[in-house]
């Protein structure tokens, strides 16, 4: 009677000893695949970021090759590409637009959107910490063309109401629009960075007797330094990029602005207005191109100045 279990037993576990024989077989063949495949998404990024140069530079090259002047190109305020019989292609105004809507945008977002992520991770409740988390990954999910609705009908008749200028989409306006575009990004990583910091710096500044706010500005921001960074550049880098609000939201006029009411046109909004209606080879199309890689370098610089940023912080630490 005892037998036939202790048999059972035994077939059960030789089964499971071949099964396990023949996964780990699967596994050991599977192997190099997987190791390749696991290779590849880690060097997808690369991949995709050279692929798209190298689109955007073979696009641009038949300009860069001698026939576009490129003093003119970055010195000219003319931009007339389709002047006969002589088209002007100067990107002064253009460079300057997309410079200072960022920047004010910048100068709104970064106390607007630090100070939102301190609250959030410092000062708020449980619920309502919850509650702006939601609220705040809402705003990132608005459209870019639904902002460019807000900032052309109602914050332009704001701007319009309140300033007395003649028209309501300027720069005043687009950078309203990016700076509440930026806000999202700079709160999430902002707040991330912050909850990074071990609660010991917490409670060793808590038994030195600092206030809340002492506690922020002396030991947070310190230790969160190359978190707070990123989440500013990546700021930038949205704003730097955005296209369609800006499109709606600054005028689209190519000068120079002298005021925060004047109308601006930026680098992107130019690519997006101009590249469906450019004749494909032409060298208005050409330009948009070489317009394409110049707002990479743009790019480009504001990572690289910050990938030095944090290094120097590091080595700052270490001596």
């Amino acid at each position: 009677m005892n037998d036939q279990p202790s048999t059972t037993r035994r077939a059960t576990k030789r089964g499971r000893a071949r099964l396990h024989a023949m996964l780990q077989v699967v596994l050991d063949r599977t192997e190099p695949a997987v190791e390749w495949l696991i290779r590849l998404c880690g060097w997808s990024a690369i991949l995709l970021v050279f692929g798209i140069f190298f689109f955007v530079f073979r696009e641009a090259l038949p300009m860069l090759s001698g026939k576009l002047n490129l003093t003119e190109f970055f010195t000219s305020l003319e931009w007339r590409p389709t002047a006969e019989p002589v088209p002007h292609y100067g990107i002064l105004a253009l460079l300057v637009g997309t410079i200072s809507v960022t920047g004010l945008a910048m100068l709104m977002a970064v106390p607007l959107g630090l100070g939102a992520a301190v609250y959030i991770s410092e000062f708020s409740s449980g619920r309502m910490r919850e509650i702006l988390k939601v609220l705040i990954e809402l705003l990132a999910a608005i459209p870019s063309v639904v902002w460019g609705f807000i900032g052309y009908m109602v914050l332009g008749p704001i701007i319009i109401r309140l300033t007395g200028a003649p028209v309501g989409v300027n720069l005043l306006n687009g950078s309203i629009i990016l700076a509440l575009m930026s806000v999202p990004i700079i709160v999430s990583v902002g707040e991330d960075a912050l909850k990074a910091v071990p609660d010991s710096y917490r409670e060793a500044a808590l038994s030195l007797g600092a206030s809340r706010w002492e506690i922020v500005y002396r030991v947070l921001f310190p230790a969160a330094k190359n978190g707070l960074l990123a989440a500013v550049l990546l700021g930038v880098g949205r704003a730097i990029g955005e296209t369609m609000a800006v499109l709606m939201a600054t005028g689209h006029a190519i000068q120079i602005p002298h005021s925060l009411v004047d109308p601006i046109r930026t680098l992107t909004a130019t690519i997006a207005a101009e590249l469906g209606e450019a004749v494909q080879g032409e060298p208005h199309y050409r330009v948009l191109f070489v317009i394409g890689l110049v707002v990479f370098v743009l790019t480009f610089i504001v990572n690289l100045t910050a990938d030095l940023v944090v290094k120097g912080i590091r080595n700052e630490r270490a001596v």
